[in-house]
């Protein structure tokens, strides 16, 4: 992202003054700084909690808000109003983290009467994103998970996944985890620009096979589809996700709300102004009319003759590639650790 635009909470805004030393050319021409600034998360909780129908999860943990990757199409990124920052490079440069996330999993893990359920792990923001490597909180996370037996999907783009193997491999011969990676292209280039400090496509590939390897379960998220833009390859990322090692396949059509429609229009005039307004008249024909549709049942899938091709395409190659392995994870193993390395397990937990 090459923008910071502006807080839609904010009443002040900014704009450049050309003082006459003709400061604001070489600015603009002059590529952004982006060191990354880290500030505590100061919130109680690790678990989030939604009633959304169109997940396959009702709760989830997320150790970081905002994400160094830098997806100009991540649809987090207007969350990040709430902190007060830009969605824009702000997002990518000033994260919050909770340090004491694994203490505040546990304690509420440890809550009477909580009934398991699996977790998901990077639904807003990427758990195995850069700061990871030294933080490790995602890892600390997956500490805890274990010992309670409880199960959890993660989601991801870093071959940092790899890292936690050691863990993920333990609770894979349990049940109890899958992980999915992100696949948008197999276009390097494409993935250079869109989604800049990401890992790129090959190493996403290879990561799927060293967790096939490792006996941990994973599948490929085709996700976001681009209409005119990335489409075209959602045969072949199924394809080679599989060759990989993949066992199973989903995929979501692009979504663009609040501030990110305007945004990614700024982006894709800025990369691929040829197509720009093509690009964009397909994402409308898919959101009955406009560029973003949040209503359930529609946001993740789109509708319209172009977003039911789509659906179509990607029923057909997952039927032929066997990609359509759905896992279900172990809820039964969940228990509760007390002093003296005894464990309390869910039925138990529901007479305290």
């Amino acid at each position: 992202m090459s923008t910071n635009s502006a807080n839609r909470f904010e009443r002040l805004t900014v704009a450049p003054f050309d003082d006459g030393w003709a400061s604001i050319e070489a600015e603009s021409l002059a590529p952004p700084p982006l060191p990354t600034t880290l500030a505590r998360d100061a919130s109680r909780s690790a678990i989030a909690w939604n009633q959304s129908p169109d997940l396959g999860f009702d709760r989830a943990v997320n150790p970081y808000r905002g994400c160094e990757h830098g997806c100009v199409y991540c649809y987090a990124r207007p969350s990040h109003a709430y902190l007060g920052y830009s969605p824009g490079l702000d997002f990518e440069t000033k994260l919050t983290y909770k340090p004491e996330i694994a203490a505040l999993l546990e304690r509420e893990l440890r809550r009477p009467g909580y009934v398991p359920q699996p977790i998901a792990l990077g639904s807003n923001t990427d758990p195995y994103q850069p700061v990871e490597r030294t933080l490790a909180l995602t890892r600390s996370v997956l500490e805890v998970l274990e010992r309670f037996g409880h199960p959890l999907s993660i989601v991801t783009k870093s071959a940092g996944v790899l890292r936690d193997r050691d863990i993920l491999s333990r609770m894979a011969a349990r049940g109890l985890v899958r992980v999915w990676l992100s696949v948008t292209t197999l276009d390097a280039e494409l993935a250079r620009r869109m989604e800049p400090r990401a890992a790129n496509p090959q190493r996403r590939l290879a990561a799927l096979t060293g967790l096939a390897d490792a006996a941990i379960p994973a599948g490929v998220l085709a996700a976001p589809m681009i209409p005119g833009l990335n489409d075209s390859e959602l045969e072949r990322i199924l394809t080679a996700a599989r060759d990989a090692g993949a066992t199973d396949a989903g995929y979501v059509l692009l979504r663009l709300p609040l501030e990110l429609r305007e945004m990614f229009t700024t982006w894709l005039h800025q990369h691929y102004p040829r197509r720009a307004q093509h690009v964009l008249n397909l994402i409308r024909e898919t959101r009955a009319g406009g560029l973003n549709d949040s209503r359930f049942g529609h946001r993740f899938r789109g509708q319209g003759v172009y977003a039911d091709m789509l659906s179509q395409r990607f029923a057909r190659c997952v039927r032929a590639l066997g990609l359509a392995n759905p896992m279900s994870l172990s809820t039964g193993q969940f228990a509760v650790p007390v002093a003296g390395g005894k464990l309390v397990n869910a039925a138990q937990m529901l007479l305290f």
